[in-house]
């Protein structure tokens, strides 16, 4: 296994699908001659040349249009967003072209294209910059979300996500790119979109968290055991389609479920795995789901304010103390 940083594993996943496939291409402000605003596309100008990784200007609509073109006439695109907080200016291309295609035209034709970039919050950068938005991209039929949590998923999944003849919304967090984990060196790595992961056993209580929310889940899980309690983290790497079977087989284990979202709480990932769960394992369940979200108001830029408005792991700690009536 190598070890590499998160910002690594997706331009190596880039790399050798660009290596493989002729028809892979890169696209988005900044990811030739800076080599990408947070250095994912580092390298790959000088191994690719402009024809293959190419400088936008800052016009998020326009170049996802262009992206969704090409993807029809059989190219493979990869549009970088240098956050998914200015992707909202693309929604018309994601939403209502690049899902609907494959559906409106009976399947004569597809859209192969992954849009990516950082999702959620990144620091003090101000209400605009500081949303997540993985639950309402999963909301549209045609589309799928993968949302990593760690290296080497960052990798198998991106490589998945290239291959796929469907258009794939790809969630990076900005504070994670810096992040070192272990990475499979198996020749040709891909991870199964849709599969989530056991990340830690335990017999207590399940906790549900992805991206960042994961890191802070682990956080939480460590400070419980201390105390006795045995945390199950899954990770779901993928928002839609959603694994809910795995989830479903860790409850029957554990019978209670704290869901950990860097969202708002009204119609995020938290409410919808939420219902999933009662329908698929009510029976199971020794007390009510509890969700750890956002609050229901937008980002303040204060530091003390902003750490208070993020999920942390003494939220975690306290659901988890809640389902397991501790507290």
């Amino acid at each position: 296994m190598a070890v590499l940083q998160f910002r690594e594993a997706l331009m190596q996943a880039i790399d050798e699908e660009m290596d493989r496939d002729e028809k892979v291409f890169i696209m988005g402000e900044e990811v030739a001659e800076y080599n990408g605003a947070y250095k994912v596309t580092e390298g790959l100008l000088d191994k690719y040349g402009f024809r293959r990784v190419i400088d936008t200007p800052i016009s998020e609509l326009g170049f996802s249009g262009i992206g969704v073109g090409a993807a029809m006439n059989g190219l493979r695109p990869i549009v970088e967003f240098m956050t998914f907080n200015f992707a909202v200016l693309a929604a018309d291309q994601i939403i209502n072209h690049a899902s609907k295609v494959r559906y409106m035209l009976g399947g004569q034709a597809s859209v192969p294209i992954v849009f990516r970039g950082p999702n959620a919050s990144a620091g003090q950068l101000g209400a605009t910059h500081s949303v997540a938005y993985d639950s309402m991209y999963a909301h549209f039929p045609g589309l799928s979300v993968i949302y990593p949590s760690e290296p080497d998923d960052a990798k198998g999944l991106l490589k998945s996500a290239i291959r796929s003849e469907d258009p794939i919304l790809f969630m990076e967090s900005e504070q994670m790119y810096g992040l070192k984990g272990e990475v499979s060196e198996e020749e040709d790595y891909t991870i199964p979109i849709g599969k989530a992961k056991v990340k830690r056993e335990g017999s207590d209580v399940t906790v549900v968290a992805s991206g960042k929310m994961y890191h802070i889940a682990k956080q939480a899980a460590s400070e419980l055991e201390k105390d006795g309690v045995e945390v199950e983290i899954i990770d779901p790497r993928t928002i839609k389609p959603f694994d809910i079977e795995t989830v479903v087989k860790s409850i029957k284990k554990t019978n209670r479920c704290v869901i950990v979202d860097e969202a708002h709480p009204f119609g995020g990932m938290a409410a919808e795995v939420g219902f999933l769960i009662q329908r698929e394992a009510f029976d199971y369940l020794d007390a009510p789901v509890q969700r750890v979200t956002l609050p229901d108001v937008n980002a303040p830029f204060s530091k003390p304010l902003f750490d208070l408005w993020l999920p942390s792991a003494k939220n975690v700690i306290d659901a988890v103390n809640t389902v397991t009536y501790r507290k």
